[in-house]
This record gives C-alpha cells, sequence and structure tokens, in this order.
C-alpha cells in the first residue's frame, strides 16, 4: 500500500525539480529562482539558480512579522555554570542579532567576507552565527577544544576579516582558557584576523590585545542594528571544516537558498515537528549537527531550540537529559548514542526516569555513528517513544537515511537508519561501480545531482572536491562508508572506507593523528587504528615503531605522544593509549594493513592478506594489542 513515505520519495526521484520547488514556497524569497537545479556544469550542481534570500531573515524576522515574536525562540541552559538559565524569545534573539551583526559590520565586516567563531555552548555563539547571516558574512565555526595548530590551519584557509571567542569554556570540572589558544593560533597563521571580538566570561578573565581585541558587551552597547542583506542562493552561507591531515584543510560549503529549503523540508518530515514545538539538539554548534539542528533549522521551522551546557551525566547525574526534557516540554530530542550508552551505564535500570515528567516527550533520534542494539533496545524500553537511528554526514548536512516520522512511521530494524530520504538516490556497489546483490557489502554511493543542502564544493578547492567525493564512481558522490541494502530496502551502515574514525560521534583522522605521532624524535614509524569502544564508539591506539638506538623510555614516548595530540588536535581526539611494536604489519607494497589491525583489535574474523609481506607479523601484533588489554586478552 503507497503511504506518504513512498510518494514523497518517488516524486523526488521522478520530479526532483517541481519536489523542491514545492518544498522552497516554505521558505521566503527576495526574488525566486530562475532555474530550480542548474546542471550546466557537473558535479558542480546548484540549487534555485538566480533566487536571492537572507537565512536570518527566515530564522527571526519573518517569525516576528507573522506575529510570533513572544515565542520562546533559544532556551539556554548550562547546569556547568552554577545553573545558568535564559531564555530568549523570538523579538529578544533578533534584537541581539541585529545588534550583534551592527557590531561586526562596524568593524568591516561585509557580504562574502569570513567571520572565524571559536566559542563554547553559550547563547552568543549562535546569535554570531546570525549575525554573519544577517550581513551576508560567511562564518566558519570551529569547535572550541581544538587547538592552536587546529585553528591555525583554519584561519590561513579561511582568511577571516575577524574572529569571534570567549575567554573560556567550561567543562564539568575545569575551565579551559580560550585566549592562550587564540592568540597561539594567531601568531601560528600567516593570516592575521583585523579584529578580534571576546565574549568574557565570569569564569575566567583574559587580557585584550590593544588594537586587535575588543569586547563583545562593550561593542554591543554601542551598536546600531544591521537589516538584512540580501545574497544568491547559492553564496555560502557557511564553511565547515571536516576531519582530515593538517596539512589539506576540507572547508564544506554549504549554501543559503537550497540549505533553508531542505532543513525547513527536513524538520517536518523527517522530525515531525511544527512551529511552537521544543526541539532538542544535543550537540555542539561546533559540529554540522550544531548548525543544522541547533541554530538553523528549528529557527527557520518557528521552533524552540535549545542550547545546553552540560553533559548527559555527571551535570549532575544521569538524569540530565530527563530534567530537560521535563523542564522545557522537549518534544524531539537528538544525540549521539554515546551519551545514551554513558546513561545506561550510570543508570542502567533507568529509575532516574521516574523523577521527571516525560510527557511531552515524543521522539529520540540518535545518529554521528553505530547505533548498536543493546543502546537501542535499552532507550526503546525505557523511553516508550520511537527511537530512530539516522545516518547523514558532515557533506550532507541532513539525513541521507531516516525514518521519516513526518510522513509515515515505518517499523524499525536494529542496525539499520531505515531507508533513504526523500531527494537522496543510494545504492550499494562494487569497486566496478556495478549494484550489488541485496545483503551484499559494497561502498555506499548516491547518484547525482544530490538534493538541496548538500556540499556544492570545497572552499576554494574545486579539484579537491572532484578528487576525494567524485572520481571513484563517476556520476556519483562517494560516501566512503560501506554497507548493504538488504531486501526491504533497508539501509545498513557497516564500516568507513577510508581513515577516518568515529569517537564520540566526532569523525576524527587517524592520518591526522598519525601526523602528529610521527613528529615525535624518537618515533620511526607509526600507525593509528580505532578501535570498538562500548561508550564513545571507537578509540584511537597507536603504535609506534621507535629509532634504533633511543634512549628514552617507552612510556615516556608514550606519554610524549598522548600530549602532543592534545595539544596539535585536542582532548576530543580522545588518544590515550599506544604500544611499542618492532614493526607494523604491510603489504609487499609497503602500504599498512590498518584493517587487518582493526579486526584483530576488536576480535573479529579476518583473512590473511594475500599480499602481506610477512604473515608471522600478525601475531606479533595481537600480543601487543593484548599487553595493552586489546585482542584475545580483552574480556
Amino acid at each position: 500500500m503507497t503511504n506518504a513515505y513512498d510518494m514523497a520519495y518517488t516524486r523526488a526521484q521522478d520530479e526532483p525539480e517541481a519536489f523542491w520547488a514545492e518544498a522552497a514556497r516554505e521558505i521566503d524569497w527576495y526574488k525566486t529562482w530562475d532555474k530550480v537545479l542548474d546542471d550546466s556544469n557537473p558535479p558542480f550542481y546548484r540549487w534555485f539558480l538566480g533566487a536571492e534570500c537572507n537565512t536570518c531573515f527566515n530564522a527571526l524576522d519573518r517569525h516576528v512579522k507573522a506575529g510570533r515574536g513572544e515565542q520562546a525562540a533559544l532556551i539556554y541552559d548550562s547546569p556547568v555554570t552554577n545553573n545558568t538559565k535564559r531564555t530568549y524569545t523570538y523579538n529578544q534573539l533578533l534584537n541581539e542579532v541585529s545588534l550583534f551583526a551592527g557590531v561586526l559590520r562596524k568593524e568591516g565586516v561585509g557580504r562574502g567576507d569570513r567571520v572565524i567563531i571559536y566559542m563554547p555552548m553559550v547563547p552568543e555563539a549562535a546569535i554570531a552565527m546570525l549575525a554573519c547571516a544577517r550581513l551576508g558574512a560567511i562564518h566558519s565555526v570551529v569547535f572550541g577544544g581544538f587547538a592552536s595548530n587546529e585553528l591555525a590551519v583554519r584561519i590561513d584557509d579561511a582568511k577571516p576579516t575577524a574572529i569571534i571567542s570567549a575567554t573560556c569554556g567550561v567543562e564539568v570540572n575545569k575551565v579551559i582558557n580560550y585566549m592562550p589558544l587564540l592568540n597561539g593560533a594567531i601568531d601560528l597563521a600567516k593570516h592575521k584576523p583585523s579584529v578580534c571580538i571576546i565574549l568574557a566570561r565570569p569564569e575566567a578573565e583574559a587580557e585584550l590585545k590593544e588594537g586587535r581585541d575588543i569586547d563583545w558587551a562593550s561593542a554591543m552597547l554601542m551598536a546600531e542594528p544591521a537589516k538584512c542583506v540580501p545574497v544568491a542562493a547559492t553564496d555560502p552561507l557557511y564553511i565547515l571544516y571536516t576531519s582530515g591531515t593538517t596539512g589539506q584543510p576540507k572547508g564544506v560549503v554549504r549554501d543559503n537558498g537550497g540549505h533553508m529549503v531542505a532543513l525547513k523540508w527536513s524538520m517536518s518530515a523527517i522530525y515531525d515537528c511544527n512551529p511552537g514545538d521544543v526541539y532538542w539538539a544535543a550537540s555542539d554548534v561546533g559540529w554540522v549537527v550544531g548548525h543544522s539542528y541547533i541554530v538553523y533549522a528549528p529557527l527557520i521551522n518557528g521552533c524552540t531550540t535549545v542550547l545546553y551546557e552540560g553533559k548527559p551525566v555527571g551535570t549532575p547525574d544521569a538524569g540530565a537529559f530527563w530534567r530537560m526534557i521535563s523542564e522545557y516540554d522537549i518534544k524531539v530530542l537528538f544525540t549521539a548514542p554515546t551519551a545514551f550508552r554513558a546513561i545506561k551505564r550510570e543508570d542502567p535500570a533507568g529509575a532516574l526516569l521516574a523523577n521527571y515528567d516525560m510527557s511531552s516527550f515524543k521522539s529520540l533520534f540518535l545518529a554521528g555513528e553505530r547505533l548498536d542494539p543493546d543502546t537501542l533496545q535499552w532507550a526503546q524500553e525505557k523511553l516508550k517513544v520511537p527511537v530512530i537511528d539516522h545516518w547523514w554526514q558532515t557533506e550532507t548536512g541532513w539525513s541521507i537515511a531516516a525514518n521519516c516520522l513526518g510522513l509515515h512511521a515505518l517499523p524499525i530494524k536494529a542496525g539499520s537508519p531505515t531507508k533513504a530520504a526523500p531527494g537522496w538516490d543510494v545504492s550499494v556497489v562494487n569497486d566496478e561501480g556495478e549494484n550489488v546483490p541485496n545483503g551484499q557489502i559494497g561502498s555506499i554511493v548516491i547518484k547525482l545531482p544530490m538534493p538541496p543542502a548538500a556540499l556544492p564544493t570545497l572552499w576554494e578547492k574545486d579539484e579537491i572536491f572532484i578528487e576525494k567525493y567524485m572520481v571513484d564512481f563517476p556520476g556519483y558522490y562517494n560516501t566512503a562508508d560501506a554497507g548493504m541494502i538488504d531486501d526491504d530496502g533497508y539501509l545498513y551502515i557497516m564500516a568507513r572506507t577510508d581513515d577516518i574514525i568515529n569517537v564520540a560521534g566526532h569523525r576524527l583522522s587517524t592520518g591526522g593523528i598519525e601526523e602528529v605521532l610521527a613528529d615525535h624524535p624518537d618515533v620511526a614509524e607509526c600507525a593509528v587504528i580505532g578501535v570498538a569502544d562500548q561508550l564513545k564508539g571507537q578509540l584511537p591506539i597507536g603504535f609506534l615503531v621507535l629509532n634504533a638506538g633511543t634512549q628514552t623510555s617507552e612510556d615516556a614516548i608514550i606519554a610524549d605522544t598522548v600530549a602532543m595530540v592534545r595539544e596539535r588536535i585536542g582532548a576530543v581526539a580522545a588518544y590515550k593509549t599506544a604500544v611499542v611494536v618492532e614493526r607494523l604489519p604491510k603489504t609487499r607494497s609497503g602500504k599498512i594493513l590498518r584493517s587487518t589491525m582493526q579486526k584483530i583489535a576488536d576480535q573479529e574474523d579476518y583473512s590473511m592478506p594475500a599480499t602481506i609481506d610477512d604473515p608471522l607479523i600478525l601475531g606479533e601484533m595481537d600480543e601487543a594489542l593484548q599487553s595493552i588489554g586489546y585482542s584475545k586478552a580483552r574480556a
């Protein structure tokens, strides 16, 4: 029997321009498009060519004009700062954003200029993003946990006119001073921003540099509100850097028009959220989830969005999420499976749920990493609402595959994010690009053109965009994920096909970590793999081959590498374990067999690689992993 999901999917496949033109009517435009889809220069497709719009107007101004000004737009809840709580109505948020846009304009920021935002989880981070959008400036949010070197790489690539930061970020038991990190990054970077706007937080003071730094609060007192600047639908809204080696930053570009259309459509079709509903994405504004579903999609849809500066456990206990849902009448929660594994570990019986009124709560969405069946079953049993696994990437901006609750809820299958969402034409292929039979694992690819909001290119790197995503399977976007499709059309994501590992929902490059390890003077060669971890999904482990005659102790070298990764990549890498080995398993051509190493660590079956240079080395690898609590020695 045909249902709303089937009808939407079929229409998006057969008539994509008509389908997305209809969705685009939910957005306010200064000028409508000359062409819905510009396919004149593949693989560089552009949606809504000729249209003019402003993302901030659609997120704020139009709701105020429609009489929703007194509705809550953003709720800020910060258990790590003595339970700070603040609610902004649409009127109040519009006023703050307009004034801060005035601050940026006074400092010379205009349409097309880049602005880096290096902020903790505070409302001012969202305000800064929306203010950039208001002026037609291009923001690039850098996660506050990244170290100076990573920030410097992004400064040199984006070449920002301004940087917006704060004196500190606040964790459960510590304060992270941002100014030394920011100053270090600017010292390292070749490009120097004209101005830095610094939000003073009471948890840390910082000395501002005369002639470069200005205080957020003081600037706001002097600001004149700025109006929205019309931009082309195809103009960039933001750049978001994906994981990669420090030498080749990859800035995913997101356009204004297609981004708004797809996100607005997703809020009702996938998440079943209507204007006025309270929606909470428990992520960070530094990641794509924070961009799409903390800041933009809920506000474009007229919902109330929640910005949470806390943890799922420890702030103060494993009932933190239930307290939030109960206190703010949250309808939908979107977070990573890691959060629920942490809650389950602290409160396996779910006893803390009894302390809270969960009647407003209708669905839980999980993404960012594989949702293991145990966590799925636990959440279903305790919450008694649909628990939806859905799959997407920084590059796509919204769900490639999901159970579209707002169209037609499909049966849930453990291990599957259900089916491709309308607009996404997903296939599983072999190395020759041929479709594989149902149930057989292959590379997951998406037929071009991809729907609105998918990346049109990488920032100033068109050639790398083609090389990374388009070369392996001509006419398709290579997701770099492997998986299968079953006989019911359900998609299963099995593994990465490149060197990206998933640590608590954060995609990190093993190659990037290896670059850091290789810089240690006593390390001759190294490899990093991601091993399965019950809490975080994966954790990186380093394998170090030392220089002959090294006098430094192995423990000291390992400690050094841990400190180096923390300094250059950040604590987010969660790199804490390494082992010294005599050699690494390689093919005869010299390629390190990382996949085989990972299977040994995870106690998975593996075949002896036909091209291995010495089969005996796999036994040595097993022993090395046992020595640090992995492989056969692990419970």
